[in-house]
């Protein structure tokens, strides 16, 4: 079944008689037409035409001088080009059939429907079986956990590792700032990462933060550390969170990295009596630590400059002590939800589609 436009905003409205948010309306129709939701700008618009009272879905008529240089010859070339080259430009589009920008314009939107994205980052280069692994393991995590509803959420432990640098330049989105029509754009200096930085491994459950383990010396994870020093203390704290229950019925979440699947980290869970639930592989976007925790609390820290890694690192833990019941309770739904989103995308990244 293919939806127009006006069946989009037909949703938007009713989001927005509902009294949703244009975000939370984006995210419910994200969740649901993952590749032909409409974009957020879209759906901001929308709303604001809402509130000014606009009652009528259909596109508003636009007056203006006909193109006559909008034929199907021209439409047809125009396509060809497209299609030799994703990346070709407006100019050499209007130079190669000699027409001017308004034609362009209105056979590349209003005729063809084409949009020009910027390339879209992703981990890795999925295979179909990949894919299939992901959409089965979705599943099964879906019927396992009725959705996310069961209560056997609770039991679940999940937690990964990261570096904390001494300095992390802000985002360009973090250092905009407003100005006045007589000022001057801001400036500022161009400053790399630092190369002080500390590994720390980082372990909740949906009630919250469970525990944070550095390493020293800028090492990294080794099956070693990760049976000797970092699990017993994540253990331990579970069982102080737990203490009718401790450990018992407890299912371990962390992703294939090397000192995880470790023969030497299999054999401590089995002795520990510690279920160990499986990840797909290349698949940090559904896990919590990837597109939760660490991009939440790293964004905090973007721009703060600190005298040691350590430093860094205490301000990282004081960060996650600060976060909310809800915060985490958030995080465990947009799991599920992230999910269904990758069935829905066949398993391909299914972020910013």
């Amino acid at each position: 079944m293919k939806l127009e436009n006006r069946d989009f905003r037909a949703m938007m409205y009713l989001h927005f008689k509902q009294g949703k948010s244009p975000a939370e309306s984006y995210q419910s129709l994200q969740n649901v037409f993952t590749h032909v939701c409409p974009s957020y700008a879209t759906v901001k618009n929308w709303f604001a035409e809402f509130r000014r009272g606009r009652e009528s879905l259909e596109d508003e008529h636009r007056s203006g001088r006909p193109c006559d240089a909008v034929t199907p010859e021209n439409i047809c070339a125009v396509s060809s080009m497209i299609a030799a080259d994703r990346r070709v430009t407006y100019q050499q589009i209007q130079q190669e059939i000699g027409i001017g920008s308004g034609s362009v314009h209105a056979i590349l939107h209003e005729h063809l429907g084409v949009r020009k994205l910027a390339s879209r980052w992703i981990p890795h280069q999925l295979s179909d079986v990949q894919k299939d692994t992901r959409v089965a393991w979705c599943r099964f995590m879906l019927q396992k956990f009725e959705s996310g509803t069961s209560r056997r959420i609770r039991d679940i432990l999940t937690g990964d590792e990261t570096w904390i640098y001494q300095y992390d330049p802000e985002s360009k989105r973090q250092s905009a700032m407003w100005t006045f029509g007589d000022e001057d754009s801001p400036t500022k200096f161009r400053r790399s990462r630092s190369v002080g930085k500390q590994m720390v491994a980082c372990f909740f459950m949906r009630t919250g933060h469970v525990a944070s383990v550095s390493l020293e010396d800028r090492q990294t994870v080794t099956a070693d550390w990760y049976t000797t020093v970092c699990l017993p203390k994540v253990f331990s704290a579970v069982s102080q969170r737990r203490p009718r229950c401790g450990m018992r019925g407890v299912l371990l979440h962390h992703d294939n990295a090397s000192a995880h699947t470790a023969a030497q980290t299999l054999e401590f869970l089995a002795d520990c009596e510690v279920q160990l639930m499986t990840h797909p592989a290349y698949s940090p976007d559904l896990a919590p630590c990837d597109f939760f925790l660490f991009p939440k609390c790293k964004e905090i820290l973007k721009g703060q400059v600190f005298s040691s890694p350590e430093e860094a690192v205490n301000e990282f833990k004081n960060i996650i002590e600060e976060l909310r019941d809800e915060d985490w309770r958030q995080c465990f739904d947009s799991w599920f939800h992230r999910m269904q989103a990758c069935i829905n995308a066949g398993g391909e990244y299914f972020e910013h589609l």
